[in-house]
């Protein structure tokens, strides 16, 4: 597949289009067969599960391995507790987004994204004069390695951004060793078997989120429907709104808050290495008339040059390998998502 070539970027944000007009949206923006949502969607039983037990070699990890393996095979995610980061840390760290997305524009604009590329602040590439677009700013920002870091797109305001987000990168790198070893031991594999495949030249990526307030919730997404293309995703939500939705069933269900949890969930990587018993779950996020909303996703994505593929072990007669051995996924994944397909129709058999 050719790569795409993006046009012209958007010159003003879905900040500044709700600030001018917060009575109508443009119909770049709508989107058919979202349904109404003054009916109250399900909500969805995400499991949770406790890092620190399955980090220890008590007893009681058994049982929490079970549940993993369950949750990530049923649901695709998790909300994660002892995770070994405090809530007063979490805090901080909305606090910094609210103070950043709060900004002048002329200020935000300091660190927009340049054409063709994903990192910095502004809007999703647009890649057809037809693509509807997203209801949603972002500040997309590679954590880890440092050395990977492009600083020009880090914000200086306020002046504690960069040194909390780096400190979250340090934390969420603990969390993500011990939950891909902690996914290896629930399939009855040596521990590091995902690690590995993960492997030490990987990257982590944070995107923030702005959802401005939207006066058509029923017309406008904030997020289209997508599948991840990292391994592991991490997700910071918003401590009061909700608005992530997962597909289950063929059923949108509501994720709820727990505010000092982490949302975890199961990348496309994840699944081609599990051959298909971990599932990458399908998710959108909606709109709100009333209020706005602010989330902090972080994906775990390995190097371009990396090779994924589904572990041997994990292949017999009973359950034939589902997936082709992949390399540089993502760069696969930005030209199916933004035509509305799932990336993963590219690695199956």
């Amino acid at each position: 597949m050719a790569q795409p070539i993006e046009l012209q970027p958007r010159a003003i944000t879905v900040q500044e289009l709700a600030a001018i007009n917060s009575r109508q949206v443009p119909e770049r923006y709508i989107r058919e067969g979202i349904g109404a949502l003054d009916a109250s969607f399900p909500v969805l039983d995400v499991p949770t599960i406790d890092l620190q037990l399955l980090a220890s070699s008590s007893s009681t990890s058994g049982d929490e391995l079970d549940k993993l393996r369950s949750a990530l095979s049923s649901y695709g995610c998790i909300q994660a507790i002892n995770h070994g980061i405090t809530s007063a840390f979490l805090d901080k760290l909305r606090e910094v987004a609210r103070q950043f997305f709060a900004l002048p524009s002329e200020e935000k604009k300091k660190y927009s994204r340049e054409i063709g590329s994903i990192e910095g602040y502004g809007n999703d590439m647009i890649l057809s004069e037809h693509q509807i677009l997203d209801w949603t700013d972002r500040l997309y920002l590679i954590l880890r390695s440092e050395d990977k870091q492009t600083l020009k797109f880090w914000p200086e305001n306020p002046e504690s951004f960069r040194g909390i987000l780096n400190d979250y990168s340090t934390k969420l790198h603990v969390i993500l060793e011990v939950l891909l070893k902690a996914m290896a031991r629930s399939l009855n594999l040596e521990e590091n078997q995902f690690l590995q495949q993960y492997g030490d030249q990987a990257t982590m990526q944070a995107r923030f989120n702005f959802y401005p307030i939207c006066p058509r919730p029923d017309q406008v997404l904030g997020v289209k429907p997508h599948a991840d293309g990292s391994v592991i995703t991490m997700l910071l939500q918003d401590k009061e709104v909700e608005g992530l939705q997962v597909l289950k069933d063929d059923q949108w269900f509501n994720v709820p808050i727990i505010p000092q949890a982490l949302l975890i969930n199961v990348g496309d990587q994840a699944e081609i290495m599990s051959n298909g018993i971990f599932k990458s779950p399908v998710h959108r996020v909606v709109t709100n008339s009333e209020r706005e909303r602010i989330t902090l996703a972080v994906f775990c994505i390995p190097h371009p040059d990396q090779e994924i593929q589904p572990v041997e072990e994990l292949i017999n007669e009973t359950h034939p390998r589902l997936y082709k051995k992949v390399k540089d996924y993502v760069s696969l994944y930005f030209q199916y998502y933004q035509q509305g397909r799932r990336p993963m129709e590219a690695a199956l058999i």
